[in-house]
């Protein structure tokens, strides 16, 4: 899908040092879940190719012991020209996985050609899944196009969440909406085929400035959050998140529904990465006590 979109036309250069397709810049991860015997989720299925990295899961979760929380690693640096990555989560018949990365993923300054994320989430009846990964922050003249396909069962969850920053942050004016083009699309649609919405949004700023009103007009930091559960959960939560703006943290946020009864969109805006990060970490929890009767563990302090 990455390879069809228009918006990358002008960025299909080969880099110079290495091209597209060499060894090190095409990262691909595949990750299965499902139950054991004892009712423990259990992470069954485990493919990975470099500079993409998964060790193994983790039970570190005292209000879910049964919980495997796995951390997304990369031995690559930052993403550069060129770079291709693909990642597939299945979540099996009743399984649940909590996912996250161990770092922000920064995206270093591209002069030929782009970076590019391929995501393919399947979650079978019952299954249960939070993906909550680190910031995705843009340098200077980046050009990063990420793609994320759904396929979900009308009893299963998805919490899926991404938070981007306006560019990097340093002494001075920083990089703020320095970058090139940042492409996202993000679909779902059930097992039997049918759509249940696809939302895309393409930012280059030389074109149009996103600090108007009605993008992020003074705010630097975006937080996207896409949650897919059965209705009953969704209208629950959807009345206990009303829509807020607090200028004294510097944040806002708001919730809408999805179409045909499939969840809810809930998208934050801030000055801070910290507060958006715990805003969103806020509804993550909400969603799990209310699906799962569990509260979502506490962050560690260093991240």
């Amino acid at each position: 899908m990455t390879a069809a979109a228009r918006e990358m036309r002008p960025y299909l250069a080969q880099p110079k040092a290495m091209p597209v397709g060499s060894p090190g810049k095409v990262g691909y991860l595949h990750l299965g879940f499902e139950l054991d015997a004892d009712g423990r989720s259990v992470m069954r299925e485990w493919e990975r190719r470099a500079p993409l990295i998964v060790q193994q899961e983790l039970y570190f979760d005292e209000c879910w012991p049964e919980m495997p929380c796995v951390y997304i690693l990369s031995s690559g640096g930052p993403n550069v020209d060129g770079d291709r990555y693909t990642q597939s989560f299945a979540v099996r018949r009743g399984a649940f996985a909590h996912i996250s990365t161990g770092a922000a993923t920064k995206l270093a300054e591209m002069r030929w050609n782009y970076s590019s994320l391929e995501q393919r989430f399947v979650l079978e009846e019952g299954a249960y899944l939070e993906y909550i990964p680190e910031p995705t922050i843009p340098c200077r003249h980046t050009r990063f196009l990420a793609d994320t396909e759904i396929v979900a069962d009308p009893t299963a969850t998805l919490f899926y969440s991404e938070i981007y920053l306006s560019g990097r942050r340093y002494f001075g004016a920083g990089e703020r909406f320095e970058y090139d083009i940042l492409s996202v699309c993000s679909r779902a649609r059930r097992p039997d085929g049918r759509v249940l919405f696809r939302e895309k949004f393409v930012i280059d700023p030389a074109a149009a400035s996103p600090e108007t009103l009605g993008a992020m007009n003074g705010y630097d930091v975006f937080a996207n959050v896409i949650l897919l559960t059965p209705h009953e959960h969704a209208e629950a939560l959807y009345a206990a998140t009303p829509a807020a703006i607090d200028r004294t943290r510097g944040l806002a946020a708001g919730i809408t529904r999805l179409p045909g009864g499939a969840g809810l969109l809930y998208k934050v805006l801030g000055t801070e990465t910290e507060t958006v990060k715990c805003a969103v970490r806020a509804f993550c929890s909400a969603v799990r006590r209310q699906v799962k009767g569990r509260p979502l563990f506490e962050e560690f302090p260093w991240r």
